[in-house]
């Protein structure tokens, strides 16, 4: 999108990647086009809201904040819509009221974080915020514009970074599904298998252990001098020797399952999409 933006200023003969640019490539995509205008107007909310806090003077006329916060963001994107539109079918989708489909699913998912507890929460809470989108300065290394022959500006740029959050959340939601698919053709019987037997076959290698307890033998009355030295004190001898052989051996023999997405499910996912 980002270099079909820099050919579209091009042929514009602007000196900069503009929003309009980006509203163009999204004229096909109606919802995503409703959300973007509806991000905009957001932040010239926002913006507005901070400015009055700063100077002290906030408004307490009723709808003053709405009249006040229809700022460059918006009067830009439309300005663009009505200079595009023939039929009135962007600007409508300013206008419309209708239930965003991915916020009601957005919103369905946060009603089962009330049941966890809150560790998990505040966990889950800190992945879901894991995002450049307030950071614009990460976001424009991350974005690498060096090779293009103009810049994205200001709007642009945070454009593209709400697309992007958009974009790794939707990702994310078709990854977890892939997994899931994968997971139940891969094992179908998991369900049925004790917890005891997973358990032991998991714990199997550690057991093996020459030097843990399980594994050396009981000693004889007639085997009282053993081979190996005896320990002293703390046992500073031996103890640093054993745990670096314990740390080499464990992660090669024993392999703990991993809930995390892997690579295979995103690029899955990924293809599926496109085939789509």
């Amino acid at each position: 999108m980002l270099h079909q933006a820099c050919e579209g200023a091009a042929l514009r003969g602007s000196r900069v990647i503009s929003a309009e640019d980006i509203l163009f490539l999204m004229r096909r995509d109606k919802r995503k086009l409703a959300r973007v205008l509806k991000y905009l107007q957001f932040r010239d909310y926002k913006s507005k809201l901070l400015k009055n806090l700063e100077e002290e003077d906030v408004q307490q006329e009723p709808g003053g904040l709405a009249a006040g916060g229809n700022q460059r963001r918006q009067r830009l994107a439309q300005d663009f819509l009505v200079w595009m539109d023939q039929t009135g079918e962007f600007l409508s989708l300013a206008e419309k009221q209708e239930v965003d489909p991915v916020k009601q699913e957005r919103m369905e998912v946060r009603g089962h974080h009330e049941i966890m507890s809150e560790k998990k929460y505040l966990d889950i809470y800190k992945h879901l915020n894991a995002t450049t989108a307030k950071k614009a300065s990460k976001f424009r290394d991350w974005l690498d514009c060096s090779s293009l022959e103009l810049k994205p500006n200001s709007i642009a740029t945070e454009i593209l970074s709400y697309l992007a959050y958009e974009t790794v959340a939707q990702i994310v939601d078709l990854s977890l599904l892939v997994k899931q698919e994968m997971t139940v053709k891969t094992n179908p019987v998991s369900h049925v298998i004790s917890a005891s037997y997973i358990h032991y076959n998991t714990h199997t290698e550690v057991k093996k252990d020459p030097d843990s307890p399980e594994a050396t033998p009981p000693s004889t009355p007639g085997s009282s001098h053993s081979s190996k030295p005896l320990l002293l004190g703390n046992g500073s001898m031996d103890s640093r020797a054993r745990q670096r052989k314990r740390k080499k051996s464990s992660p090669a023999t024993v392999e703990p399952p991993s809930g995390a997405i892997q690579p295979c499910h995103i690029r899955e996912a990924i293809r599926r999409y496109n085939y789509r």
